[in-house]
């Protein structure tokens, strides 16, 4: 009997002996938008994004991660390749609050409990919720709601993560957000009394991209199962 209870702990070891690591730091990049109004360029950071990130790993393959990032959306038409943009000459900018929640997953064994260093590849997806103020376009100029809304996205993140120095985790990655919402630029005004002030494609929702880099430190120890 004793030597079935130490086989079975010795499975369960080696299957989660690597997980409820935690991962506490930094997101330091830009944002950009693609929308109605200013350049489709599809990664061209013009704003700066900063805020926090954890994640908790649940086995070597993949992670629960949870972010808060802040950042400005800004949108300028004469920075447009297209001719009609640039005669309109539109401009807008937003001050963004982002949560997401998702799921990282590596595209390779990530075990953070290797003494050598280690890195891998990794897709990132989940949903966002961007909190954004409203407005619309009066006579070319950029008018407030005085309200905000929520924009719900789903992001789809590509990146490199690498062991750094002691327990820090360094990466870089660019993450697009495809978002339920036609708003965030003001072509589609939340206040149907300024529906009149609409423009430009109604059937393409907003999009806008984070690309950068994370820091984050990782602590918490592996579950025991050792037999005296």
């Amino acid at each position: 009997m004793r030597h079935l209870t130490v086989l079975v702990f010795s499975i369960l070891s080696i299957h989660f002996g690597h997980s409820q690591i935690n991962e506490i730091g930094l997101y330091l990049g830009g944002s950009n938008f693609i929308g109605d109004v200013g350049a489709t360029n599809y990664i061209s950071p013009n704003q700066l994004a900063i805020g926090g990130i954890y994640k908790w790993n649940r086995s070597r393959r993949h992670s629960y991660r949870a972010s808060l990032i802040f950042s400005k959306l800004k949108g300028i038409d004469t920075n447009s390749d297209d001719p009609r943009r640039i005669q309109r000459g539109y401009e807008f900018s937003t001050n963004i609050t982002e949560l997401s929640l998702g799921m990282e997953f590596t595209f390779k064994d990530f075990n953070l409990h290797s003494e050598r260093k280690i890195g891998t590849p990794y897709l990132h997806s989940g949903i966002t919720a961007a909190k954004h103020d409203n407005h619309f376009f009066l006579n070319g100029v950029q008018t407030s709601e005085n309200s905000s809304s929520w924009a719900f996205g789903i992001p789809m993140t590509l990146g490199y993560k690498a062991t750094f120095i002691d327990n820090i985790i360094f990466g870089i990655e660019i993450g697009a957000r495809y978002t339920f919402s036609d708003n965030l630029d003001g072509s589609l005004p939340e206040d149907p009394a300024y529906y009149q002030y609409r423009f430009g494609n109604i059937n393409n929702d907003d999009w806008y991209v984070f690309s950068g880099i994370t820091l984050t430190y990782t602590f918490g120890e592996n579950p025991c199962y050792c037999i005296n």
